[in-house]
Protein backbone atom coordinates (compact mmCIF):
# COMPACT_ATOMS: atom_id res chain seq x y z
CA UNK A 1 0.00 0.00 0.00
CA UNK A 2 1.22 3.28 -0.61
CA UNK A 3 1.35 6.18 1.85
CA UNK A 4 -0.71 8.15 0.67
CA UNK A 5 -3.16 5.12 0.81
CA UNK A 6 -1.97 4.06 4.19
CA UNK A 7 -2.87 7.47 5.50
CA UNK A 8 -6.33 7.51 4.13
CA UNK A 9 -7.09 3.89 5.49
CA UNK A 10 -5.96 5.86 8.91
CA UNK A 11 -9.01 8.40 8.77
CA UNK A 12 -12.23 8.17 9.69
CA UNK A 13 -15.70 9.80 8.77
CA UNK A 14 -17.54 12.32 10.96
CA UNK A 15 -20.85 12.70 9.37
CA UNK A 16 -24.57 13.82 9.92
CA UNK A 17 -27.45 16.09 8.91
CA UNK A 18 -28.49 19.48 10.23
CA UNK A 19 -32.07 19.71 10.45
CA UNK A 20 -34.20 22.79 11.73
CA UNK A 21 -36.84 22.17 14.65
CA UNK A 22 -39.42 20.96 12.04
CA UNK A 23 -37.14 18.06 10.93
CA UNK A 24 -36.17 19.61 7.59
CA UNK A 25 -32.85 19.20 6.62
CA UNK A 26 -30.91 22.63 6.18
CA UNK A 27 -28.53 22.88 3.48
CA UNK A 28 -25.53 25.81 2.93
CA UNK A 29 -25.36 25.57 7.08
CA UNK A 30 -21.62 25.96 8.84
CA UNK A 31 -20.90 22.86 10.79
CA UNK A 32 -17.47 23.00 12.71
CA UNK A 33 -15.93 20.42 14.10
CA UNK A 34 -13.00 20.55 16.85
CA UNK A 35 -9.80 18.39 17.73
CA UNK A 36 -8.76 17.77 21.60
CA UNK A 37 -5.72 19.94 20.65
CA UNK A 38 -8.51 23.24 19.39
CA UNK A 39 -7.84 22.33 15.98
CA UNK A 40 -10.84 23.42 13.92
CA UNK A 41 -12.28 22.38 10.64
CA UNK A 42 -15.40 24.17 8.80
CA UNK A 43 -17.79 22.48 6.41
CA UNK A 44 -20.83 23.00 4.80
CA UNK A 45 -24.16 20.85 4.84
CA UNK A 46 -24.82 20.22 0.86
CA UNK A 47 -28.34 20.80 -0.70
CA UNK A 48 -29.98 17.81 1.52
CA UNK A 49 -28.46 19.31 4.71
CA UNK A 50 -25.86 16.62 5.12
CA UNK A 51 -21.87 17.52 6.35
CA UNK A 52 -19.42 15.53 6.22
CA UNK A 53 -15.08 15.68 7.68
CA UNK A 54 -12.76 12.93 7.27
CA UNK A 55 -10.02 13.29 10.21
CA UNK A 56 -8.07 10.72 12.12
CA UNK A 57 -9.51 9.04 15.36
CA UNK A 58 -9.86 10.63 18.13
CA UNK A 59 -12.01 12.93 20.56
CA UNK A 60 -13.63 16.30 18.75
CA UNK A 61 -16.11 18.08 19.51
CA UNK A 62 -19.04 19.14 16.81
CA UNK A 63 -21.66 22.12 16.45
CA UNK A 64 -23.76 23.98 13.85
CA UNK A 65 -23.47 27.56 13.26
CA UNK A 66 -25.22 29.06 16.68
CA UNK A 67 -25.39 25.97 18.56
CA UNK A 68 -23.94 24.33 21.35
CA UNK A 69 -20.86 22.17 20.96
CA UNK A 70 -21.15 18.00 21.29
CA UNK A 71 -18.58 15.46 22.12
CA UNK A 72 -17.94 12.92 19.98
CA UNK A 73 -15.56 10.19 19.84
CA UNK A 74 -14.59 9.59 15.82
CA UNK A 75 -13.85 6.00 15.04
CA UNK A 76 -14.52 4.15 11.56
CA UNK A 77 -18.06 6.27 10.46
CA UNK A 78 -19.49 8.19 12.95
CA UNK A 79 -22.80 9.97 12.53
CA UNK A 80 -24.07 13.20 14.80
CA UNK A 81 -27.52 14.58 13.49
CA UNK A 82 -27.69 18.22 14.69
CA UNK A 83 -30.83 20.16 15.65
CA UNK A 84 -30.72 24.00 14.84
CA UNK A 85 -33.18 25.30 17.56
CA UNK A 86 -35.52 27.74 16.10
CA UNK A 87 -36.62 31.03 16.70
CA UNK A 88 -39.43 32.61 14.40
CA UNK A 89 -43.05 32.31 16.09
CA UNK A 90 -43.29 35.24 15.41
CA UNK A 91 -42.43 35.06 11.68
CA UNK A 92 -45.39 35.08 9.12
CA UNK A 93 -44.98 31.82 6.98
CA UNK A 94 -43.85 29.72 9.89
CA UNK A 95 -46.41 26.75 9.70
CA UNK A 96 -47.05 24.24 12.18
CA UNK A 97 -45.10 20.84 12.34
CA UNK A 98 -46.34 18.13 9.66
CA UNK A 99 -44.20 15.21 10.87
CA UNK A 100 -44.83 12.44 13.74
CA UNK A 101 -41.97 13.42 16.29
CA UNK A 102 -42.68 11.29 19.03
CA UNK A 103 -39.40 11.83 21.40
CA UNK A 104 -39.08 12.60 24.72
CA UNK A 105 -37.59 15.37 25.11
CA UNK A 106 -38.09 17.07 22.59
CA UNK A 107 -36.21 14.99 18.88
CA UNK A 108 -33.84 13.24 17.72
CA UNK A 109 -31.14 15.42 17.36
CA UNK A 110 -27.68 15.07 18.48
CA UNK A 111 -28.63 17.26 21.74
CA UNK A 112 -31.63 14.78 22.72
CA UNK A 113 -29.12 11.72 22.08
CA UNK A 114 -26.45 12.54 24.11
CA UNK A 115 -29.01 13.48 27.03
CA UNK A 116 -30.58 9.71 26.34
CA UNK A 117 -26.77 8.46 26.47
CA UNK A 118 -26.49 10.43 30.50
CA UNK A 119 -29.15 9.16 31.15
CA UNK A 120 -28.86 5.28 30.45
CA UNK A 121 -24.99 5.43 31.82
CA UNK A 122 -26.89 6.46 35.06
CA UNK A 123 -29.91 3.94 35.00
CA UNK A 124 -26.66 1.24 34.07
CA UNK A 125 -25.31 2.17 37.33
CA UNK A 126 -28.08 1.82 38.88
CA UNK A 127 -28.97 -1.69 37.71
CA UNK A 128 -28.33 -4.56 40.59
CA UNK A 129 -27.57 -7.71 40.46
CA UNK A 130 -27.02 -11.14 42.36
CA UNK A 131 -25.13 -14.17 42.84
CA UNK A 132 -21.73 -14.78 41.02
CA UNK A 133 -18.92 -11.90 42.88
CA UNK A 134 -17.00 -12.03 39.39
CA UNK A 135 -19.69 -10.96 37.43
CA UNK A 136 -20.73 -7.69 40.11
CA UNK A 137 -16.75 -6.74 40.15
CA UNK A 138 -16.58 -6.71 36.38
CA UNK A 139 -19.68 -4.35 36.10
CA UNK A 140 -18.78 -1.85 38.39
CA UNK A 141 -15.82 -1.62 36.25
CA UNK A 142 -17.34 -1.24 33.33
CA UNK A 143 -20.28 1.29 35.51
CA UNK A 144 -17.34 3.38 36.66
CA UNK A 145 -15.57 3.82 33.13
CA UNK A 146 -19.22 4.60 31.76
CA UNK A 147 -19.78 7.25 34.22
CA UNK A 148 -16.81 9.01 33.26
CA UNK A 149 -17.39 9.37 29.85
CA UNK A 150 -14.60 7.04 28.12
CA UNK A 151 -17.28 4.70 26.60
CA UNK A 152 -14.45 2.62 24.71
CA UNK A 153 -13.19 1.03 28.03
CA UNK A 154 -16.64 0.97 29.21
CA UNK A 155 -17.38 -1.18 25.78
CA UNK A 156 -14.11 -3.32 26.00
CA UNK A 157 -14.96 -4.36 29.78
CA UNK A 158 -19.02 -4.66 29.25
CA UNK A 159 -18.01 -7.32 26.20
CA UNK A 160 -15.63 -9.23 28.74
CA UNK A 161 -18.59 -9.49 31.26
CA UNK A 162 -20.93 -10.73 28.36
CA UNK A 163 -18.51 -13.15 27.42
CA UNK A 164 -17.67 -14.23 30.52
CA UNK A 165 -21.82 -13.70 31.64
CA UNK A 166 -23.81 -14.35 28.83
CA UNK A 167 -27.02 -14.77 30.60
CA UNK A 168 -26.51 -11.27 32.80
CA UNK A 169 -29.40 -8.79 31.47
CA UNK A 170 -27.45 -6.02 32.98
CA UNK A 171 -24.13 -6.87 31.82
CA UNK A 172 -26.38 -6.66 27.72
CA UNK A 173 -27.74 -3.68 28.92
CA UNK A 174 -24.12 -2.45 29.91
CA UNK A 175 -22.78 -3.37 26.72
CA UNK A 176 -25.78 -1.84 25.02
CA UNK A 177 -25.42 1.69 26.72
CA UNK A 178 -21.62 1.94 26.09
CA UNK A 179 -22.20 1.24 22.48
CA UNK A 180 -24.54 4.30 22.18
CA UNK A 181 -22.87 6.99 23.90
CA UNK A 182 -19.71 5.88 21.38
CA UNK A 183 -22.08 6.27 18.45
CA UNK A 184 -21.99 2.45 17.77
CA UNK A 185 -25.88 2.55 17.24
CA UNK A 186 -26.07 -0.68 15.14
CA UNK A 187 -23.87 -2.56 17.63
CA UNK A 188 -25.86 -1.03 20.51
CA UNK A 189 -29.03 -2.16 19.11
CA UNK A 190 -28.09 -5.67 18.58
CA UNK A 191 -26.97 -5.61 22.41
CA UNK A 192 -30.90 -4.00 23.44
CA UNK A 193 -32.51 -6.29 21.44
CA UNK A 194 -30.64 -9.53 22.89
CA UNK A 195 -31.63 -8.09 26.28
CA UNK A 196 -34.90 -8.13 25.38
CA UNK A 197 -34.97 -11.48 23.86
CA UNK A 198 -33.05 -12.79 26.39
CA UNK A 199 -35.56 -12.05 29.17
CA UNK A 200 -39.08 -11.35 27.57
CA UNK A 201 -40.45 -10.57 30.54
CA UNK A 202 -38.27 -8.26 32.30
CA UNK A 203 -39.45 -4.62 31.68
CA UNK A 204 -35.97 -3.32 32.57
CA UNK A 205 -34.50 -4.10 29.08
CA UNK A 206 -37.35 -2.71 27.24
CA UNK A 207 -37.36 0.46 29.75
CA UNK A 208 -33.30 1.37 28.74
CA UNK A 209 -34.76 0.86 24.73
CA UNK A 210 -37.36 2.99 25.08
CA UNK A 211 -34.87 5.85 26.21
CA UNK A 212 -32.82 5.43 23.05
CA UNK A 213 -33.16 8.76 20.81
CA UNK A 214 -30.95 7.73 17.78
CA UNK A 215 -33.26 7.21 15.10
CA UNK A 216 -30.17 4.73 13.98
CA UNK A 217 -32.13 2.32 16.42
CA UNK A 218 -35.92 3.60 16.60
CA UNK A 219 -36.19 3.06 13.16
CA UNK A 220 -34.09 0.54 12.74
CA UNK A 221 -35.92 -3.71 11.91
CA UNK A 222 -37.03 -5.32 15.39
CA UNK A 223 -37.26 -1.92 17.51
CA UNK A 224 -41.24 -1.72 16.74
CA UNK A 225 -42.08 -5.60 16.95
CA UNK A 226 -40.18 -5.51 21.01
CA UNK A 227 -42.29 -2.48 21.69
CA UNK A 228 -45.40 -4.15 20.81
CA UNK A 229 -44.00 -6.95 22.72
CA UNK A 230 -43.60 -4.66 25.65
CA UNK A 231 -47.16 -3.30 25.21
CA UNK A 232 -48.92 -6.86 25.13
CA UNK A 233 -46.97 -8.33 28.18
CA UNK A 234 -47.57 -5.16 30.15
CA UNK A 235 -50.81 -4.16 28.84
CA UNK A 236 -51.04 -2.06 32.31
CA UNK A 237 -48.19 0.10 32.12
CA UNK A 238 -48.16 4.01 30.56
CA UNK A 239 -44.58 3.47 29.65
CA UNK A 240 -45.60 0.52 27.12
CA UNK A 241 -48.09 2.01 25.68
CA UNK A 242 -46.32 4.99 25.51
CA UNK A 243 -43.23 3.78 23.54
CA UNK A 244 -45.20 1.47 21.44
CA UNK A 245 -47.36 4.24 20.40
CA UNK A 246 -44.23 6.25 19.80
CA UNK A 247 -43.30 3.70 16.61
CA UNK A 248 -47.15 3.88 14.79
CA UNK A 249 -48.84 6.48 13.21
CA UNK A 250 -51.38 9.11 14.50
CA UNK A 251 -54.51 6.91 13.93
CA UNK A 252 -53.18 4.11 15.84
CA UNK A 253 -51.10 5.75 18.30
CA UNK A 254 -53.54 7.91 19.87
CA UNK A 255 -55.62 5.42 21.25
CA UNK A 256 -52.32 3.98 23.20
CA UNK A 257 -51.07 7.71 24.14
CA UNK A 258 -54.74 7.91 25.55
CA UNK A 259 -54.59 4.69 27.41
CA UNK A 260 -51.16 5.55 28.39
CA UNK A 261 -52.56 9.49 30.07
CA UNK A 262 -54.88 7.13 31.88
CA UNK A 263 -52.61 4.86 33.16
CA UNK A 264 -50.42 7.38 34.22
CA UNK A 265 -51.82 11.21 34.15
CA UNK A 266 -48.58 12.50 34.73
CA UNK A 267 -46.90 11.11 31.99
CA UNK A 268 -46.28 14.52 30.06
CA UNK A 269 -44.79 12.82 26.45
CA UNK A 270 -47.82 10.94 26.20
CA UNK A 271 -50.03 14.39 26.99
CA UNK A 272 -47.69 15.94 24.45
CA UNK A 273 -47.61 13.22 21.38
CA UNK A 274 -51.62 13.73 21.90
CA UNK A 275 -52.02 17.33 20.97
CA UNK A 276 -49.17 17.20 18.43
CA UNK A 277 -51.81 15.03 16.71
CA UNK A 278 -54.72 17.03 17.19
CA UNK A 279 -52.35 20.01 15.86
CA UNK A 280 -51.85 18.05 12.75
CA UNK A 281 -55.69 17.72 12.38
CA UNK A 282 -55.62 21.45 13.34
CA UNK A 283 -58.01 21.13 16.80
CA UNK A 284 -56.06 24.00 17.95
CA UNK A 285 -58.01 24.15 20.70
CA UNK A 286 -57.55 20.32 21.68
CA UNK A 287 -54.19 21.13 21.05
CA UNK A 288 -53.50 23.54 23.50
CA UNK A 289 -55.39 21.43 25.99
CA UNK A 290 -53.08 18.62 25.53
CA UNK A 291 -49.66 20.52 25.72
CA UNK A 292 -50.73 22.46 29.00
CA UNK A 293 -51.58 19.05 30.63
CA UNK A 294 -47.92 17.90 28.97
CA UNK A 295 -46.47 21.30 31.01
CA UNK A 296 -48.57 20.45 34.28
CA UNK A 297 -47.02 16.98 34.30
CA UNK A 298 -43.78 18.32 33.30
CA UNK A 299 -42.77 22.39 33.53
CA UNK A 300 -39.28 21.94 31.68
CA UNK A 301 -40.83 20.10 28.94
CA UNK A 302 -39.51 22.28 25.89
CA UNK A 303 -40.97 21.32 23.05
CA UNK A 304 -44.48 21.46 25.22
CA UNK A 305 -43.74 25.11 25.63
CA UNK A 306 -42.24 25.17 21.74
CA UNK A 307 -45.87 23.63 20.53
CA UNK A 308 -47.80 25.40 22.74
CA UNK A 309 -46.65 29.14 21.31
CA UNK A 310 -47.37 27.86 17.92
CA UNK A 311 -51.02 26.70 18.88
CA UNK A 312 -51.69 30.10 20.45
CA UNK A 313 -50.04 31.55 17.70
CA UNK A 314 -52.61 29.90 15.33
CA UNK A 315 -55.25 30.82 17.71
CA UNK A 316 -54.61 34.32 17.51
CA UNK A 317 -53.51 34.67 21.01
CA UNK A 318 -49.82 35.74 20.01
CA UNK A 319 -49.19 37.64 24.01
CA UNK A 320 -49.38 33.52 24.82
CA UNK A 321 -47.51 32.40 21.69
CA UNK A 322 -45.06 34.72 23.19
CA UNK A 323 -44.82 34.13 26.52
CA UNK A 324 -44.14 30.37 25.70
CA UNK A 325 -42.40 31.08 23.30
CA UNK A 326 -39.86 32.93 26.12
CA UNK A 327 -40.13 29.98 28.48
CA UNK A 328 -39.10 27.32 25.43
CA UNK A 329 -36.20 29.80 24.80
CA UNK A 330 -34.87 30.09 28.52
CA UNK A 331 -35.12 26.05 28.61
CA UNK A 332 -33.20 25.62 25.68
CA UNK A 333 -30.87 27.84 26.72
CA UNK A 334 -30.63 26.10 30.11
CA UNK A 335 -30.36 22.52 28.83
CA UNK A 336 -27.36 23.82 26.43
CA UNK A 337 -25.27 25.57 29.74
CA UNK A 338 -22.52 23.20 30.76
CA UNK A 339 -23.10 21.80 34.21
Amino acid sequence: MNGWQTALAALCVVTGTVYDGQRHPLPSVKVYLQSADKKELAAQTDSSGVYRFSVPSGVYTVHAEGESPLRVEAHKTTTVDLIVQPAFFDEPKFTAAGVNDYTYQGGHGSGAVFRSAETLARETAALTGSGDSRETNLFNQGTEQLNHRRAQAAAEIFAKGVALFPDSVRMLLGLASACYAEASYDEAAQWFYKATDLSPDDPKPYLFLGKVQARQITESSGYKERMARFAKLQPNDALANYYYGATLDDAKGRGLFERAVKLDPHLAPAHLQLGIIAAHQEKYAEAIRDYQNAIEADPDLGEAHYRLSEAYRLSGDEAKAKEELEMFRRLSKASSSPN
